[in-house]
């Protein structure tokens, strides 16, 4: 059969990747696409990489308009990132009747709305595994293998420097500046980590999965999003003594009255499968009514892993190339006209456990005082760590594990206790998960 032709923008580490794995593998994906794939022009800033990467035979340019626009082109793979002419390449691409892949998660969590409206309307796909976790095929298995399911809540380890940077302050007991560091050293984070350990790119990512689990628009502008620059080591190592781990996690969960949508360092019990997620790897756990909790676990960046992704969506674009738009799977996994506008609840009417530290001056009455601004916020202590003060100190740190309760009490009972005269500094609050 006739090539499927692909337009490729942006020729730098994933492009790369995808160059590589559909020359080693180009007769395995034609025998499960029916009929070869071929990246037929490159558009690129660079265009000696472009040359380098993509050797003869490849229409090479610095004007990534003339490829959304070229007729002879039917997928265009939009691998520049970002929000700005990202977006305005993928309009014009689906205003030419092409469908489109991308691993652009900041663009989809921010415009998906828009862009997968777009797409209904010309009948075309965009087609977006690549743009959360990597090579983890976690959007497939949300729109499709998970389909007969309501999905009840996921939780994601889902970027890959902030889970390096945890686990090296756990094994080596760093403080978070020296390992960022080691981090970036190492090619782990970028020279600008802002949008990785802030949470912004997980955030993005969540935002993606919540709006497949629940059938609900993105609304990335909704998600409470909180990254681990303030964490400290200490806190990893009574985590750790109290049988948890510390985890930046992905959080969605239906609720009765709406849906949480939050990312931020988690306590999580040391003997679940995703508490031992190391390094640099990425996990999903989705827990759905029938099949109860699935977990997806690989690499979560790099060039071939994430190529795999991007080349599974041109397998599955290249499949329906020809198939009525009806028939498609829908971009955000449910029909269109039944996407719902569930609210997102704000972060202050979460209901989850907490982690709280406070350092207190050692004296009679301090764990009192406490204990009942707790109660008074009908806030019920799960277990607590009191440590002795060190040789001539006077101070020492209470650690106190909560049962479920609301966040905004939470918030009322800290600014209660921060203004005893017995708690020096600001209370430390991280929340636990019993995933």
């Amino acid at each position: 059969m006739k090539p499927i032709n692909v337009g490729l923008l942006g020729i730098g580490t994933v492009g790369g990747g995808t160059f590589t794995v559909l020359k080693r593998n180009e007769e395995e994906i034609t025998r499960r696409a029916g009929r070869p794939i071929r990246i037929t022009a490159v558009a690129d800033k660079n265009l000696e990489l472009a040359k380098s990467v993509a050797g003869s035979g490849v229409r090479l340019t610095d004007d990534a308009f003339s490829v959304v626009t070229d007729p002879e082109i039917d997928i265009v793979v939009e691998l520049i990132g970002g929000y700005g002419i990202a977006k305005e390449l993928v309009l014009k691409a689906i205003e030419n009747g092409k469908h489109v892949v991308t691993a652009n998660k900041a663009l989809l969590a921010v415009h998906g709305n828009e862009i997968f409206a777009a797409a209904q309307k010309k009948g075309v796909m965009v087609a977006f595994e690549a743009a959360v976790a990597g090579g983890i095929p976690i959007i497939k298995a949300l729109r499709e293998g998970l389909s007969a399911n309501r999905i009840q809540w996921l939780a994601g380890i889902i970027n890959g420097t902030t889970n390096f940077i945890l686990s090296e302050m756990r094994d080596k007991g760093l403080p978070f500046a020296e390992v960022l560091k080691e981090a970036q050293r190492l090619g782990y984070a970028e020279a600008d980590p802002t949008f990785d350990i802030e949470g912004v790119d997980a955030a993005h990512k969540a935002t993606l999965m919540a709006s497949i689990a629940f059938g609900v628009p993105v609304q990335f502008d909704k998600a409470y999003v909180e990254g681990i620059t303030k964490l400290e080591a200490a806190d990893i190592k009574y985590a750790e003594q109290l049988g948890y781990r510390i985890k930046l996690l992905g959080i969605a969960r239906r609720r009765p009255q709406g849906i949480e949508l939050r990312v931020h360092p988690t306590l999580i019990p040391e003997k679940r499968l995703i508490a031992n997620v190391e390094g640099a790897m990425n996990a999903v756990l989705v827990q759905g009514d029938a099949v109860g909790a699935t977990l997806y676990y690989g690499k979560g960046a790099g060039a071939e892993p994430t190529a795999s992704a991007v080349i599974a969506d041109l397998v599955d674009v290249t499949r329906l190339h020809t198939a009525d738009p009806e028939h498609r799977v829908p971009h955000l996994a449910f029909q269109p006209d039944q996407i719902t506008d569930v609210p997102v609840l704000p972060i202050e009417e979460v209901e989850t456990s907490y982690y709280l530290r406070l350092r207190v001056v050692d004296r009679p009455g301090v764990l009192a005082d406490i204990t009942r601004i707790l109660a008074d916020q009908s806030i019920s202590i799960d277990a607590m760590l009191q440590r002795e003060p060190e040789e001539g100190e006077s101070q020492t740190d209470i650690i106190i594990l909560t049962h479920l309760t609301i966040e905004g009490n939470v918030d009322t009972a800290i600014a209660k206790i921060e203004s005893l005269d017995s708690v020096t500094g600001q209370v430390t609050r991280l929340r636990l998960e019993n995933l």
